[in-house]
């Protein structure tokens, strides 16, 4: 069964009258792979709102986060429209979301990034999408630098600070720098982000992080040596 009909058979079972917010809500919430997909589409259906278009190119953008198969755009279209429409704020989502997930950084941080994904696929970054996506970090409780340093990968004029990308301070010791950008190494495995609930067509979204912590470390690396 393709995770497209488990979000359909998920939906359908939302009561008459319940808004899409109610899924994070329930004592038996959905499947991580599928709530991660719902939250996605969800906050992404907000993120349109707030900007007030869907372009083509955000549309393209669900597709390259999510692989869609050909008879399922129905089901995920579905999702997205039931999230335009329901009155609740992305702030109840995003508290609700964080809720689902237990405050799991990672996982969250994983939903952040697609959205970015999303935000920058018109070639623009807005200042209300901006201003969006710095209060779902908040409402997340990813913190500032997290933010930063995501935005920094998806914004090409964007501030860039290596020790932003690893999430340590710029006087911390080598030794430590060194263990963040491992263990950012070792949260991008495809491996690691399916076990936290990832969707195997999303797993793509490791690969500029990556190549960001990557680059991070060895800008940070040169500069101590030098």
């Amino acid at each position: 069964m393709s995770i497209w009909t488990r979000i359909a058979e998920v939906i359908a079972a939302l009561a008459k009258g319940e808004g899409l917010a109610h899924l994070f809500t329930r004592p038996e919430p959905p499947e991580r792979s599928v709530a991660f997909t719902i939250a996605v589409i969800a906050l992404g259906a907000k993120m349109a709102k707030a900007d007030g278009r869907v372009t083509r190119d955000e549309v393209t953008a669900f597709r390259e986060v999510f692989v869609i198969p050909p008879g399922e755009e129905e089901n995920a279209a579905r999702v997205f429209n039931l999230a335009r429409q329901d009155v609740a704020g992305f702030e109840i989502y995003a508290r609700r979301i964080r809720r689902m997930f237990g405050g799991d950084a990672t996982a969250l941080t994983d939903l952040l990034e697609g959205l970015f994904h999303i935000a920058v696929a018109d070639g623009e970054y807005h200042p209300s999408e901006d201003a969006f996506l710095r209060q779902v970090a908040a409402e997340l409780k990813l913190g500032d630098r997290c933010f930063r340093a995501i935005r920094a990968r998806h914004v090409a004029d964007a501030p860039r600070d290596p020790y932003d990308v690893l999430g340590v301070s710029p006087d911390a010791p080598l030794a430590d720098v060194r263990t963040a950008w491992k263990q950012a190494v070792r949260d991008s495995h495809p491996d690691r982000m399916l076990a936290r609930g990832v969707p195997e067509e999303a797993v793509k979204l490791a690969e500029k992080r990556l190549i960001a912590v990557n680059a991070a470390w060895e800008e940070i690396s040169r500069a101590r040596a030098a």
